[in-house]
This record gives structure tokens, sequence and C-alpha cells, in this order.
């Protein structure tokens, strides 16, 4: 049987194309592979080895929005590699005005935003493996204390 390995890139549909290349652009430092015109954008991540991470699809400024809490997709969740990065995000998603709430899910350490659309995003570091203990079989939302766990699993931290 055939099984996925991983998540290749997101696609999103978008009211002001422009608006939202340049808000993917400052917060996630994503650069531009292609452009269709006025209809669509293709980013990479740094350090990615793939064609695109992200594509935006322009619908126009009219397009309705989804209902809050509706059937869809909820969140896409972007990984950074450590947290002095998560910290950075936390910052830079604060000056756009587009952080949204933290957690600590014992496994993993998240930011929570949204983008021009309302379009809501996560962005986490991965807590080690060997140090997921008893959280490897549940499923917690704690409030995260960034400058702890910058102390826990920092360049500087244990």
């Amino acid at each position: 049987m055939a099984l996925v390995t991983r998540l290749n890139h997101a696609v999103l549909y978008v009211s002001d194309l422009a608006r939202s290349l340049e808000f993917y652009q400052r917060a996630f430092g994503f650069t531009v592979v292609d452009r269709m015109g006025d209809e669509a954008v293709f980013l990479r991540a740094a350090h990615t080895d793939n064609h695109h991470d992200l594509a935006l699809m322009s619908v126009g400024a009219n397009a309705p929005r989804p209902a809050p809490r509706s059937v869809g997709l909820y969140h896409l969740a972007w990984q950074v590699a450590t947290m002095e990065e998560l910290a950075e995000m936390a910052g830079r998603l604060t000056g756009l005005d587009a952080l949204t709430g933290m957690s600590d899910h014992g496994v993993s350490k998240s930011l929570y935003g949204q983008d021009p659309d309302g379009i809501e995003f996560e962005i986490m570091f991965e807590v080690p493996r060997d140090q997921w203990g008893r959280y490897e079989q549940q499923a917690v939302v704690m409030p995260l204390n960034l400058e702890r766990e910058l102390q826990r699993f920092g360049s500087t931290g244990t």
C-alpha cells in the first residue's frame, strides 16, 4: 500500500494577491518561484527541497468568505528548526499584527496567526522526539512560556 510521507505544499485562495504575497514574504521569508500574471504566485521557503511550498490563487476582493467553524481546512502548520526562530517569528508576527495566540503542546511549541484574509496558520518548533515523554500519547494545549522554552530548547539551553 502506498503511504503519504509528508505535506509538500499548500494552495490558498486569497482576495488580494499582491497583499497576500507581501504578507507571506514578510512573515515567512518566502521567495517567488513563478507567477501566473495576476492569477497566482508560487512561493518557496528557505532551506526546502520543494519546487514550491505555498501557492496563492487570486479569487478577487468580492469572493465569499467561509463561515467560521464550517467544514474545511482549519490551519496549516509551518515548522521552524529552532526555538530562537520561533521567538523571532513571534516578534515578526506581532509587528505584522498577525499573532493571535501561543500554545505549548508538549511535543511542540506553537504560535498561531492569521493572514490578511483571516486564513489561520500555525508556526511550530518540534521538541526532540526523545523528550516527548508522557506527551507522546496525548494531545494537550497549555499556555506557552516562550522565555522558559527558549532557555530549555534554545542554543544556550540543555
